[in-house]
Order: structure tokens, then sequence, then C-alpha cells
């Protein structure tokens, strides 16, 4: 029996589309296992000073990660062992797992050392807080997390060199069970600190369950002395991405920073609007993201351009397709998305709109973060590194001066303030300056996309242009399917008022499948491509469960 489960769990997913939905798939029950865990956080600390806490101590140790653990990514290897002999990938990653856990170790270290000062330097209203302690012992814990999952996003290219799909995104799974746990059973007995052992707890399975692949390829790093050579030419090519994603931590924790000026709670709500916001943004874009990655840097290895082209412009167009319909959707039933998902126990009904406010403006960004997602890989894959880091620097000007120019022209104009209140519908709910940072951050990112797009024909040229076709008929069957759920609710709300969890849940979920079937008929009435691919694909998926090539039925459920 359980030869058999791993059997399933490491076998290879072929096909860009089923990789790509078998991804989303696994990505669904990890973010379900997400909500689950910010449904705990909502439910037993409401938006308050606990859970900014919690998530301000995380801001450090993702600066760590993306500084130091993505110089020996997956993303700079996997084009390194895609064509290389099983020697030569053994020892490019034992060099890399070893200059990770010494170089990276270290740093972890010394900043555990001066963490009280760096700590309360960044978020200086903490330092009278009475859980003062508890956070430093906290930010202290989480700066084991980057090295763990540094570890495992180096073997972890292994994992996708083999297209062991469903491992690699099990990982996450487990990830979250581990802050679940931490959570439920240790937050009790420790406070604070035993919500970070449970991240530990869960950085450590994700590492672990890519063990049986690594194991069976020969491929388990060992602890060796880092050669300089070695190091330095993986660092020459990581450099860009490193700080691209540095830039990018960089962003949020200046936006954390401004968010935590605007009043309690205001982090903890910004915070779980972007965890739901990063939903579909798992499922959409970086599932297609992930998928592609590999064939684009073998097609590119292989110099085969035209493939190269064909991958990323199909990845591409569903990654608007999908994006489309779910933002539009989004912000239709924003409301009844965080009343289900967060609306209970202490976390109250203001709470609750202005996540909801929140949550619309950061969704309008949803298609612009994916094809920036994408466009990345692509990047990588070309070796042209470092598109994706002036991408970045751009995106993150425009997102912190866009959210500190904008809570500075509502202090100014009261005016400006009371329009993005109105509109949002959030005008009787303190702490509403947060959404001026929210709008700030989400005209980043849409202008991150845009940039994306347009450097992208030197990788691919005519790629950009080829997407204007999808873009408007996914918009297009969007709102029409937006238009047609937005009827349901009034109508709905006519009948019952949305007072009880089961009537919300009805209300939204009637709503939400009223509009994907009239977005579908118009997309099918269109004869949309990527409807067609999406059709297509699940036919091929059902037939390669059902079926052998002989005819019997597959024991592992694995064939595509």
């Amino acid at each position: 029996m359980v030869r058999r489960i791993l059997e399933k769990l490491t076998a290879p997913v072929r096909g860009l589309h089923q990789a790509a939905y078998v991804l989303a798939g696994l990505t669904l029950a990890s973010q379900a296992l997400a909500l689950l865990r910010d449904r705990l956080f909502a439910h037993a600390f409401g938006a308050g000073e606990v859970l900014d806490l919690y998530y301000a101590a995380f801001k450090v140790p993702d600066l760590v990660f993306a500084l130091v653990a993505s110089l020996v990514s997956a993303y700079v290897l996997i084009p390194r062992i895609a064509g290389a002999s099983k020697e030569d990938s053994r020892k490019l990653l034992s060099q890399t797992a070893s200059f990770l856990f010494i170089a990276g170790g270290a740093l972890c270290l010394a900043l555990a050392f001066f963490a009280p000062s760096i700590l309360f330097a960044l978020f200086p209203q903490t330092q009278v807080s009475p859980l003062a302690a508890d956070f430093v012992t906290l930010g202290r814990l989480l700066l084991i997390q980057p090295i763990l999952l540094g570890l495992s996003g180096i073997i972890t290219s292994v994992t996708q060199v083999e297209r062991r799909f469903v491992l690699f995104a099990l990982s996450p799974v487990l990830y979250n069970l581990g802050i679940i746990a931490g959570s439920v059973f240790l937050y009790p007995v420790y406070g604070l600190p035993g919500i970070g052992m449970g991240v530990v707890a869960g950085a450590v399975l994700h590492l672990l369950v890519h063990i049986p692949v690594v194991a069976k390829a020969k491929l388990i790093p060992r602890l060796v002395i880092p050669s300089p050579r070695v190091i330095l030419s993986v660092i020459a090519d990581s450099v860009p991405r490193s700080l691209a994603l540095a830039m990018g931590s960089l962003t949020t924790l200046l936006l954390i920073m401004l968010a935590a000026g605007t009043g309690k709670g205001s982090v903890s709500v910004f915070t779980l609007a972007g965890n739901l916001a990063a939903v579909p943004l798992s499922l959409i874009g970086a599932s297609y993201a992930t998928a592609a990655f590999p064939v684009l840097a073998e097609s590119i290895e292989a110099k085969k351009f035209d493939a190269f082209r064909a991958t990323l412009s199909a990845a591409a167009r569903h990654i608007i397709f999908w994006s489309a319909i779910v933002s539009v959707l989004t912000l239709v039933l924003r409301a009844h998305i965080v009343r289900i998902l967060l609306g209970t126990g202490a976390f109250d009904w203001n709470a609750t709109r202005l996540t909801a406010a929140i949550l619309a403006l950061l969704i309008l960004a949803l298609m612009a973060q994916g094809l920036v997602l994408l466009a990345s890989r692509a990047f990588y894959a070309a070796q042209k590194s470092w598109n994706p880091l002036l991408i970045q620097i751009a995106g993150a000007i425009i997102s912190v001066a866009g959210a500190w120019g904008a809570l500075a022209l509502a202090d100014a104009v009261p005016a400006v303030r009371y329009f993005v209140e109105s509109l949002l519908r959030v005008e009787d709910v303190d702490g509403s300056g947060i959404l001026l940072i929210a709008f700030g951050a989400a005209a980043g990112q849409i202008v991150t996309g845009i940039l994306a797009l347009i450097t992208l024909r030197t990788v691919a040229p005519g790629v950009a242009h080829s997407l204007l076709r999808p873009m408007f008929e996914g918009l297009g069957a969007a709102i029409l399917g937006g238009a047609a759920a937005y009827g349901v609710l009034s109508f709905a709300g006519n009948l019952a008022p949305a007072t009880t969890l089961i009537v919300i849940f009805l209300e939204g979920a009637m709503a939400g499948m009223v509009g994907l079937t009239v977005a579908g008929a118009v997309l099918f009435l269109l004869e949309n491509r990527e409807f067609k691919d999406l059709i297509d694909s699940l036919k091929r998926m059902q037939v390669s469960k059902a079926l052998k090539p002989s005819g019997a039925v597959l024991s592992d459920h694995s064939a595509s």
C-alpha cells in the first residue's frame, strides 16, 4: 500500500496543461489549508496586536530568504542540471546546499543575536507591547525557516526536472499543516513562540517530502567545503533573481511598516487580504509558470526557439483567460468570500468589511502578477536574469511611492480618503487609511506586469501581441459573468437576509456558479481557444486516469 502511494506521488506528469492542472489541484489543497490557518488566526486573535506581531515577525526572515536562499534556488539550478550528467548534478547540488547551510546559517545566527534591535527599529510601536519578548523570540525562531526552505528549494530542482509535480505541489501542503499544528497545539502552551515552532516543523516537512525522488535519482547533496569557483558561477546567474526577490520582500516590508502606522489591526487585515488574493495567483499564475519553466529551459538548451515561444504563449494565454474571470467574480463576491473564510470569532464585521475592500483593490493586479511570474521564468530560462530585477525595481518604487503619496494626499485632502472609502463602502470603518496602501501596492503590480510584457519581446518576439485577443475575450466574458453573479446576489438578498453562514455560503456559491456558467457560455460562443484547450485537457486527463494503453484500468492513475 505504501509503495503504491509513493508511486502515485512520485509519478511524472507530462504535458503543459496537464501539469498546470495537477499543480493547480494540489495548490488548491495547500491554499485551502492556508485559508484554514488564516481562519483559525482570525477566529482566535481577530484583527489585533497578536496577529500584527505574528505577520511582522516574518518580514526579516522573508528578506533573508530572498537575499541568500534564492542565490542557489531551483530557478537557477534547473537549467544547469536539465542536460547534465548525474555526477555533475550531484556535485552542483552538494556545493550549493553546503554554501546555503554554512553562509546562510551564519547570517541567521548574527541576525538572531541582534533581533531585538532590528525588530524594534522596524516596528517601534512593538517595543512597548506586553508581548515584546515573545515577538523577539518568534522572530528568532523564524530565522530557521529560510535555511530549511532554501535547502528544499535546491533539491526541488530535481523534482521539477523529473516532472514530479505532485510532490512539488505537496510540499506547501505539509508546510501549512505544520503552521496549523503550531497554532492549535503549541500556541496555547508557549504563546507566540509556539506558532513559530509550528512554522519550523512545517519547513522541515517541506524539505523532507522531496527526499524520495532525490534519493531514487542518487542526487542527495552532501556537506562539502564549497568551491568558490562553482558558487561564484551560480551566484553570478542568481544575483539578479535574488535581488528581484529581495526587492519584492523589501517592498512588502515597507508597505507593512506603513500599514503599522495606520492603526492596530491594519497589518492583520492587509496581510489576510493579501493571502486571499494569493490563492488565485498560486492556482493560476504560479501553476502555469512552474509547469512551463522546465519546458522553457529545455527548449532554450536545445535551441528550439519556436517551441519556446509556443510554450510561453500558451501559458500566458491561459493565465489571462483564468485571471480575468476570477478577478471580476472576486470583485463581485468579495464580501461573501471574506465573511465565509474569515468572519468568525474575534474577527468582527468592521474587520471583515475592511479586508474585503483591500481584497477588491489587490485582486485588480491578479493578471499582471501572473504574467510577471511567467515572464520571469522565461527570462531566467533564456539566461537574461537582469530583466526581472529591473522590472521589480520599477514596480517597487511605484508601489511604495504610490502608497506613501496616497496617504499624504489623503491627509492633505480629506475628500480623497472619503472618495476611496465611499467607493468601497467602508466610510464608517476606522483604519481605512490601509486602503490607500493597498491601492499603491496594486498600482505597482499592474505597472510591473505591463513592463514585463513590453520587455518580453527581447526573448520571445510576437508573444505579447498574441495576448490581446484572449485578454479582450476573457475580460468580456468575465464582465458578463460578473454582472450575472451580481444580479443573483441582488435577487437572493431580497429573498433571505445574509445573516447566517449557510445563507451567505449558498448566496455566494449560487452567484459564483451562475457567473462561471455565463462566462463559459460566452467563451463557447466566441469559440475561445483557451476554453477549448481547457475542455480538451480535462478530457485527456480523464481518459488517462481510466485507461492503460491496453485498455485496462491504471493502478497508479498517473498516465499522461
